[in-house]
């Protein structure tokens, strides 16, 4: 048996980190799902910087919407939705089969809106009504000014993906403003089943710290991080005002571990999955990965729900002069700083296409 399905089995969910248009046109994501157990998907604007710079794929869609004179900005969020609506349909089964627990697609808002609570909340409450389907997640960073937009898109009904969360701090902030969001859904006498996924990204506390620490505590950063936000999540899911909730037909907003492709070539490509594993949880892994991942026949260990060594592991990096939160913290700052380099880059990659399309048809 697989890897993948062994994961499964054990109550992850598997979720693919891309999108292209190539992915659905060949048929590929529908095998990943079939035959890799593979029960959703995310996507953030350098994957789409990638897709629509290394495909042709994109090119007559691009080359129409821009005769429309539609702006870089307007053609992305046509191109991205015609994509991820395609996946949605695709994982509907698996959507309508769990309840809506699996089978969600995710899109971002603009990253240039991470620090403006007013326009990510207009913004996440557009692409959705825009999307049209029940399984299509809104990402909101969860960064100070991010928090009140989840909180009112969860109340509003808009089921979120809150992104670039990176300690348990961060988490327990983002699952506040999600429990906010329900609560009042509950007061106002509105059904409070919206669903939600809280992403922690794991290898970039790895990737900062290398060659700071000594070399028998490489790779260890980022999983003492997640094991601590893991005893962070089972501990608030067992409290009394979730059970409320749950008690009013609440779904509870699961983990999601993110960015757990191995950034190291001396590691193993499964690292982070392995050690990851959990039941009740999401991993969302790159291609590469899922691929690794589906050649494997074992797993690692079950996450411990207690937090395992992951105190003792952080003290260790506290000795040499780690500071987690407030590594913490710049590390959420410098994802929203890469996704709106990555965004930026992607506008340019659409107006040149559209400049040059247009000359090829002239």
């Amino acid at each position: 048996m697989k890897a993948t399905q062994l994961l499964h089995n054990l109550g992850q969910s598997i979720w693919l980190d891309n999108i292209t248009r190539d992915l659905l046109d060949s048929g590929t994501l529908k095998r990943y799902i079939d035959e890799l157990s593979v029960r959703g998907l995310t996507s953030n604007p350098t994957i789409f910087n990638q897709a629509i710079k290394n495909s042709s794929a994109y090119s007559a869609a691009i080359r129409t919407k821009f005769a429309q004179d539609k702006s870089a900005e307007e053609v992305f969020f046509e191109l991205a939705l015609e994509d991820l609506t395609r996946a949605a349909d695709l994982f509907r089964p698996i959507y309508d089969r769990t309840n809506g627990v699996d089978g969600w697609v995710s899109l971002e808002v603009s990253p240039l809106l991470a620090y403006d609570t007013a326009k990510t909340l207009a913004a996440a409450i557009e692409l959705h009504a825009r999307a049209g389907r029940p399984n299509f997640l809104i990402k909101i960073p969860g960064t100070k000014e991010g928090l009140p937009a989840i909180e009112e898109a969860i109340f509003s009904g808009i089921p979120v993906n809150v992104t670039l969360l990176f300690s348990s701090d961060q988490y327990l902030a983002a699952a506040e403003a999600f429990l906010r969001g329900i609560e009042r859904r509950i007061e106002a006498g509105l059904k409070p089943n919206i669903g939600s996924v809280a992403s922690v990204f794991v290898s970039r506390w790895d990737a900062t710290v290398k060659g700071k620490i000594p070399r028998e505590l490489n790779h260890k950063l980022g999983i003492a991080i997640a094991m601590r936000t893991y005893k962070a999540a089972r501990d608030l899911l067992s409290s009394p005002r979730w059970h409320r909730i749950y008690n009013a037909g609440a779904y509870p907003q699961r983990l999601l571990w993110a960015s757990t492709g191995t950034k190291d070539p001396t590691a193993s490509e499964v690292l982070y999955i392995r050690a990851l594993a959990a039941p009740f949880t999401v991993n969302t892994m790159p291609e590469a990965t899922l691929r690794a991942l589906a050649n494997r026949k074992e797993l690692g260990s079950i996450l411990p729900a207690d937090g395992g060594d992951c105190e003792e592991v952080l003290s260790r990096f506290a000795e040499h002069g780690i500071n987690i939160d407030g590594f913490a913290a710049h590390l959420q700052d410098e994802g929203a700083q890469s996704f709106v380099k990555s965004w930026n880059e992607l506008m340019s990659v659409i107006d040149s296409a559209g400049v040059l399309l247009e000359r090829a048809a002239g």
